[in-house]
């Protein structure tokens, strides 16, 4: 049929994780930093509790428009919300 294509290694050898776990990631941390609850960012983005909460645990893969809807409840953009997520070290260099 075809071949397995194993996913990349790190260098501490643990598959690289998904965009979902570091899109996930990035949204907890930010609801976190900002002391924020569950509850009420689901409720600014009209998403469930426990689907944000899978989208944060990575669990979920969210389409375009809930990603904006949930980054919007915490007043990111997408686009904010996509550097974080592929350049943390952006956050730093911006503090």
């Amino acid at each position: 049929m075809g071949d397995v294509v194993r996913f990349p290694v790190q260098q501490s050898g643990a598959p690289e994780p998904l965009w979902r776990e570091l899109v996930g990631d990035a949204l907890h941390r930010e609801r976190t930093d900002r002391g924020e609850r569950l509850k009420d960012v689901a409720e600014r983005a009209g998403v469930s509790l426990q689907y944000l909460s899978e989208v944060e645990r990575g669990l979920k893969d969210p389409s375009s428009e809930m990603l904006q809807a949930i980054a919007g409840a915490l007043d990111l953009s997408v686009r904010e919300l996509a550097v974080r997520t592929a350049r943390p070290e952006a956050l730093a260099l911006a503090a």
